[in-house]
């Protein structure tokens, strides 16, 4: 499907999207059993499921999360408007391949997986795009499911070049309507955040628990204080997923785990020496809260308008380009021209974060307003 035939798709609308009426959910565990439940309780969906687990599906089904199962893929995303992959990471590939082999031609696919740039490569289709939600439980299943789950939590989508606009646009409101604020950035540089993010503490917190137990040599392990409890707090977790994880994101954790080992290395050639600590904790303490303030407020949006010629890709190149700069996209939508050869791509972003992307967008040879 070409941006041409994206705005053609549009017309039919003025410049206003189609409802998201029906929904696949290929996994029906914790994460998709919350997509399900959520789309039909806050978009109003109609919610098809399939799993490979017939035990599972019943359990979701009696679980009031699907509208009805299906008996295959193929069934599951007749006719969806928008088929959502909650498989395991060691299965993504395969069952995202799936599910494009027998998904409409209009249909946008996506994902709920923790690493993204073996499936984005081995997936390359105009209808794909994945997706990772930063959501979860400390408890797995579809029981555990709730429509809630994804609520202000940040929802990754890696769009390429290839990506059709109008589907793009759809996941992008698809993910905003379950509660979620939608980034987009390409497949490898998520990977590596990820990596330095997640996979590594969780490798981080397996190794202090390792040292702490160890180190006693054998001894009944004492009280621990908070400290030890926050920083392990992920020691352990979900062992089967995690050790899929730490394999899918291999090349990425090794970066990570080279670059901390350096680090590690530098803190106590410093404390050999006898240096004083002191700046190198607060600089700690600084970068910890700045870290954690982004994007846990609002505040002001701007809208900019951007001109587009039809051409595959035009949507993504622009998500992305702001994405590499730091500039997110709340929210977007599509307006073609009547004619079909060109269109408008609002696009909405923080109000301080504004001229920068109107400098980005003009860079890119698009008028902007």
């Amino acid at each position: 499907m070409t941006d041409c035939e994206d705005a053609g798709a549009l017309a039919a609308s003025a410049s206003s999207s189609p409802p998201i009426r029906r929904v696949a959910v290929l996994g029906v565990g914790l994460i998709g059993g919350s997509v399900a439940v959520a789309a039909r309780r806050r978009l109003g969906a109609h919610v098809t499921g399939w799993d490979p687990d017939r035990e599972a599906l019943g359990h979701a089904l009696a679980a009031g999360v699907l509208d009805e199962p299906a008996d295959s893929v193929a069934a599951a995303v007749s006719g969806a408007d928008v088929a959502v992959v909650a498989a395991p990471v060691a299965a993504l590939v395969p069952t995202v391949q799936a599910v494009l082999g027998e998904a409409g031609r209009d249909c946008a696919v996506t994902d709920v997986g923790s690493t993204k740039r073996a499936v984005v490569a081995a997936c390359a289709d105009e209808r794909y795009i994945g997706g990772h939600p930063l959501a979860g439980a400390e408890a797995s299943g579809v029981a555990h499911a709730r429509p809630g789950l994804f609520e202000d939590a940040t929802w990754y989508l890696t769009p390429t070049s290839a990506t059709s606009g109008v589907l793009l646009e759809r996941v992008n409101r698809f993910v905003a309507g379950l509660g979620a604020r939608p980034a987009h950035v390409d497949a490898a540089t998520h990977d590596r955040l990820m990596a330095a993010a997640s996979h590594l503490p969780h490798v981080v917190a397996n190794v202090l628990v390792d040292h702490v137990a160890e180190s006693l040599g054998g001894e009944t392990l004492p009280p621990t204080g908070p400290g030890f409890r926050d920083a392990t707090r992920v020691a352990g977790a979900n062992p089967a997923l995690w050790a899929q994880i730490y394999d899918a994101n291999r090349e990425a954790l090794l970066e990570s785990l080279d670059d901390a080992l350096a680090r590690l290395g530098r803190v106590r050639d410093e404390l050999a020496a006898g240096s004083d600590l002191l700046a190198w904790q607060a600089e700690a303490g600084a970068r910890r809260r700045a870290l954690l303030e982004v994007g846990l407020t609002g505040g002001p949006r701007t809208e900019l308008r951007v001109a587009v010629p039809n051409r595959p890709g035009v949507v993504a190149d622009l998500a992305l380009t702001l994405a590499r700069a730091g500039i997110n996209i709340s929210d977007m939508s599509l307006g073609p021209a009547a004619d079909g050869t060109s269109g408008v791509v609002a696009l909405w972003v923080a109000q301080d974060a504004a001229e920068r992307a109107r400098g980005l967008v003009a860079d890119l040879g698009f008028a902007v307003t």
